[in-house]
């Protein structure tokens, strides 16, 4: 008999293994690897020996399935899976997944929260339905995910490699290498798993050209743009391999050097945010402000000489979807921001 089909009570000493396993710190959503998230997991992670091919690996994923095909399987991260019937009931493990299958015109059964945000995402409220949380990103609850008879499960082998077994038991699950930087791929690796390819592939056509319209309406001269990002463990200035960096990149607007890397983001300290120095400064907070070192690195006497700051343009910025949102419809609210805020 199924997982699916077993009560809750048969399943519970396999839903405590898992979750023992899913359990680990806080994460951002582009980044960590759980503690326990096993060899494949931290491959993948910053300065993994696969992070810098996971959008390459990703892009070879997928279904040769015609739309409308049913059964079809799917080639993802930890093998394939074939999927019998077009999925009704989807559950979502990454704020990624559930942008993607939010911007299909899906409304996810079940989601689970970043560990900065339990709140269902402000930008995606008014489209997203009435979705079950199955705990967070990081510490999945399995015994919820089963209660909710999903028929496909999208997640991550970043995130959740020690649970996929258990997960693939409940229902038909495919998994992306990793969130952040492999957005456009893991978007068209979602569209693949839920029949809706050409639906996707037209959203990021889309995107893609609003972002060459912001770069060309801001002509030769284009300010360079600073992402610095406040979180718990540690300050960022977000680079290249990040999903903000995509953005950026795709409408032609500039770096500092020090963040034209190809990695995710390089951490400095409040005693070195001068680092930070450009002619935009575009600010987002990960979880409690106070609980970061903010106010530190911004009353540090250096910050007030920096360019942006002393010129009026270090701006706030919404975590949710600038840092966080890993989908097409955040990315096109951050390109809708930048034209407010650099073409006049």
């Amino acid at each position: 008999m199924s997982l699916r089909r077993r009560g809750t009570a048969a399943v519970a000493l396999s839903v405590a293994a898992a979750l023992a396993l899913t359990a680990c710190g806080a994460s951002d959503g582009e980044d960590k690897a759980g503690k326990d998230g096993g060899a494949g997991s931290k491959s993948v992670a910053q300065g993994g020996k696969d992070f810098g091919k996971a959008a390459e690996d990703t892009a070879r994923m997928g279904t040769d399935a015609q739309p409308g095909q049913f059964p079809r399987t799917v080639t993802h991260a930890l093998g394939r899976t074939e999927i019998k019937e077009k999925p009704q009931r989807v559950v979502v493990l990454d704020v990624g997944e559930l942008d993607n299958v939010v911007s299909l015109g899906i409304r996810p059964v079940g989601w689970a929260a970043s560990e900065g945000s339990k709140d269902i995402p402000e930008y995606l409220k008014k489209d997203i339905g009435e979705p079950k949380s199955v705990g967070t990103i990081n510490n999945l609850n399995l015994e919820a995910i089963n209660e909710l008879k999903p028929d496909l499960i999208l997640g991550s082998k970043l995130r959740a490699e020690k649970t996929y077994k258990d997960l693939s038991k409940i229902a038909p699950t495919v998994f992306s290498v990793r969130p952040g930087f492999t957005w456009k791929e893991n978007y068209l690796l979602n569209a693949a798993a839920l029949d809706r390819t050409a639906d996707a592939r037209k959203q990021l056509a889309d995107y893609e050209a609003k972002a060459k319209k912001l770069g060309e309406d801001l002509g030769g001269k284009k300010p360079t743009i600073t992402m610095l990002r406040y979180m718990p463990q540690f300050t960022r200035l977000y680079a290249q391999q990040s999903f903000i960096g995509t953005i950026l990149k795709d409408a032609g607007l500039p770096r500092p050097k020090n963040q034209q890397v190809d990695k995710l983001a390089e951490e400095i300290s409040p005693e070195n945010i001068d680092r930070a120095d450009a002619d935009w400064i575009f600010t987002g907070v990960y979880g409690d402000p106070e609980k970061t070192k903010r106010d530190a690195a911004e009353d540090n006497p250096l910050w007030k000489t920096l360019t942006a700051v002393k010129e009026g343009r270090a701006k706030n910025v919404p975590d949710e979807t600038w840092y966080l949102g890993l989908g097409v419809t955040a990315a096109n609210s951050v390109l809708d921001d930048l034209r407010g805020f650099l073409v006049k």
